[in-house]
């Protein structure tokens, strides 16, 4: 399943990394798309729910929309 967030915040490729690495911790297999001059993440998973994923993403100290 396909996920799409829009998530303000990142600045650099350590935010991206921090990110990424968020996500996979949720589900090891995700993929993960970043643009971050878009502000939007992509995320393909088949295990984990958007609820887990936005949370991972928002305890790094990011905002998800």
């Amino acid at each position: 399943m396909q996920h799409t967030f829009h998530v303000t915040g990142m600045t650099c490729g350590h935010c991206e990394r921090a990110v990424q690495q968020a996500i996979q911790a949720v589900d090891a297999s995700a993929q993960v798309s970043i643009d971050r001059a878009a502000q939007q993440v992509v995320v393909q998973s088949a295990q984990a729910s958007r609820a887990a994923l936005a949370q991972a993403i928002a305890e790094e100290g990011y905002e998800v929309a």
